[in-house]
């Protein structure tokens, strides 16, 4: 199961698993669309890999 780490590794944004301003990369390493777009450019700083939007998970209805 895909980790949804709970905030941005470069800001420490909180990214709630409902996010849509949650960005990862392959190894699950999780960053904001501000810090994703620039300075990363939507590229890793630890593997170099492509950021790419993290799918958000919503709370289940009772």
């Amino acid at each position: 199961m895909l980790e949804l780490k709970p905030d941005c590794e470069r800001c420490g944004k909180a990214l709630p698993p409902d996010s849509t301003q949650a960005l990862i990369c392959s190894y699950e390493c999780t960053f904001c669309l501000d810090c994703a777009k620039t300075p990363l450019q939507h590229r890793c700083p630890n593997c170099g890999g492509e950021l790419v939007r993290r799918p958000a998970r919503h709370k289940k209805e009772a």
